[in-house]
């Protein structure tokens, strides 16, 4: 094999380093091409940007705030409280009572946009013997009005808070003995309105009305939804954390707290919904 000869004219020289530095270039641009095939094209496969598949949030449903309503009564026996509460819904008047303390139980009813229209029907229905005296309730009262200064935890531990202290009590509503059963929608609504919030009266209503919320993103204060059968509601309570909800679970019975993840329950859960 016999070697090329060396350049050795100047002019040589230059054409040789000229054509290296050509070859140099070519390689270079070569390599770069092929890192950004690879790069960028990925197996040889022409890239295609796929948009960031959407992930759409459940509507968020507003729902009307509590204004004046009236309170009256003061009794020590929950079923004398009742008796007021069917009274008044007789006059078509919407009309719950609540534990106001230990032993203790208040009516409240109507709901007005001003304190004028709220103390003009509570003296009308003074003026009939209904009630006797009473205190008219502003918007500015309920833990609703706090919500931005104290943030919706505070707000969620307020619902459970209030739910709470149905705890034992038979929720007659409209009724005057533990035999007449209690309403488990009228509890929820109930809970709501105590703290500024005008939910619907029954459970469908409340279920059509709230934000939707996922069984693992429950949060305190949610309202949560049982079916028998099919996907009409037949049941509702309020979540307490941790897994439990406070209801009331059927004729003659008191509010007590269970389980979610007891078997009847697990099984029957239809869905919860959010009010805030």
């Amino acid at each position: 094999m016999t070697s090329s000869p060396l350049p050795t004219t100047a002019q040589e020289r230059r054409g040789l380093v000229t054509g290296m530095q050509e070859f140099s270039l070519q390689r270079t641009c070569l390599v770069a091409g092929v890192l950004a095939l690879i790069l960028f094209a990925g197996c040889g496969r022409p890239a295609v940007r796929h948009p960031a598949p959407s992930v759409k949030s459940p509507e968020v449903r507003a729902v009307p705030r509590m204004g004046y309503t009236i309170q009256a009564g003061a009794f020590a026996v929950v079923e004398n409280a009742a008796r007021l509460t069917r009274s008044l819904q007789e006059r078509g008047l919407d009309a719950t009572y609540f534990v106001a303390g230990r032993g203790l139980y208040k009516v409240r009813f109507g709901n007005y946009s001003t304190r004028e229209l709220a103390r003009a029907k509570a003296e009308e229905i003074r003026a009939m013997g209904i009630i006797g005296e009473f205190y008219i309730v502003g918007p500015d009262q309920y833990a609703a009005a706090r919500q931005a200064e104290m943030g919706e935890a505070y707000l969620r531990e307020e619902l459970v808070r209030t739910a709470q202290s149905f705890l034992g009590v038979p929720y007659l509503w409209g009724g005057a003995s533990a035999e007449t059963g209690f309403d488990c929608s009228g509890l929820t609504m109930t809970v709501y309105q105590l703290n500024g919030f005008d939910i619907p009266r029954t459970s469908g209503d409340q279920f059509a009305a709230g934000t939707p919320v996922g069984r693992s993103s429950l949060a305190k204060g949610d309202l949560i939804f049982f079916a028998k059968q099919g996907d009409k509601v037949s049941h509702v309570g309020v979540y307490a954390g941790d897994g439990w909800f406070i209801h009331s679970p059927g004729k003659g019975k008191r509010i007590r707290k269970d389980s979610l993840l007891q078997d009847y329950y697990s099984r029957t859960f239809l869905g919860a919904r959010s009010y805030l």
